[in-house]
């Protein structure tokens, strides 16, 4: 499953270019704008390092008029690659893996290239990937753990059986962030008819801005 999210960028060692930030402990929200609707994310604070860059690229512009170039149903969206989709910004993030974040639907991960080249399992300076998912039984996530030795806690198995996610990629990408609104627009990307490589047919474009 990680070779489906893996964005096509060249994994350089991140240069410290957002650590002068000094930003506010209140919760970062952000209005993800698109042809189908707006998603409202927060990022969170004990993941610094992808707060600041994500902050960063908002405020440059980086993000206006990019589009969401790979989507699975029942699993993700992905983005942040610039206007072409799939644009390497030229760094990556060291990752930030905390076990209380994880992939229920909803989540806003950063995509990363696999561990055959990236064994510290660094996050694209920029691309990003929304969670869909969808519900698992008791019986998918034992099977989950069986086949990848991963432990999931209460709270992630009553996430995974109520309102869904993807399971199989937790601790294994950094969960920076959540979407507070607009799931049903998530759900209206993720229905749309895509190509090769999972791409719409249709551009998804998106501009991003802070909400003050």
């Amino acid at each position: 499953m990680k070779k489906i999210i893996i964005s096509f960028f060249i994994a350089v060692s991140f240069s410290g270019l957002v650590n002068a930030q000094n930003q506010a402990t209140t919760d970062l929200t952000f209005l993800i704008k698109t042809s189908h609707g707006n998603i409202k994310v927060k990022l969170f604070n004990d993941t610094p390092q992808h707060r600041d860059n994500f902050l960063k690229l908002v405020k440059d512009g980086f993000y206006n008029g990019s589009i969401f170039h790979r989507v699975i149903n029942s699993f993700m969206i992905q983005g942040g690659g610039a206007a072409n989709g799939t644009n390497n910004i030229g760094y990556t993030i060291p990752a930030e893996i905390l076990a209380k974040y994880f992939h229920k639907k909803g989540a806003l991960a950063a995509a990363r290239m696999p561990d055959q080249v990236n064994p510290k399992k660094e996050s694209s300076g920029s691309q990003f990937y929304i969670v869909q998912g969808r519900i698992y039984t008791e019986a998918d996530l034992t099977a989950i753990e069986q086949r990848t030795g991963k432990t999931f806690s209460a709270e992630q198995r009553k996430a995974y059986k109520t309102i869904g996610g993807t399971p199989q990629l937790d601790g294994d990408y950094t969960v920076f962030g959540e979407v507070t609104e607009g799931m049903d627009v998530i759900e209206k990307i993720a229905a749309v008819k895509t190509g090769a490589a999972d791409k719409p047919v249709e551009d998804i474009k998106m501009t991003i801005e802070i909400i003050k």
